[in-house]
Parts: structure tokens; sequence; C-alpha cells
């Protein structure tokens, strides 16, 4: 799935959550510190991440291309 930011950057938690993949912060943050969630390709353990046009991100089997 694509999703199109109009900010320079989205929060990898907030990303997950506005895609629909997890329903709360709270699951967002469980899959992220158990080292679920893909960003390029690379295990990210940071909730805080900043995603930009261009990152592909994997969870729960889903990937998502920010645009």
């Amino acid at each position: 799935m694509k999703i199109q930011i109009s900010t320079e950057y989205i929060k990898l938690d907030d990303l997950l959550k506005f895609s629909g993949i997890v329903y709360s912060g709270g699951e967002a943050k469980h899959d992220i510190q158990l080292g679920l969630v893909r960003v390029n390709g690379n295990i990210c353990t940071q909730r805080g991440k900043k995603l930009r046009v261009g990152d592909i991100i994997l969870c729960r089997g889903e990937e998502i291309e920010i645009t």
C-alpha cells in the first residue's frame, strides 16, 4: 500500500496507526519493541523513527511505501 504524506516526515508508530495495520499506539509500540517492523529492509526498534518519502516499511505482512 502507498501512504502519501504532506509533511516532511511521519513517525513510525503514527504511520502504523494511520495505515490501519495496528489499532493503537500500544500495539505499535509492542510490535516495534519486539523487532517485528522493518524500515527499508532493516529491523527498526525506534518508535519515533522519522520516515520520509521513499521509505518502505514492512509490518504484519503488509508493505507500506511513503509517497
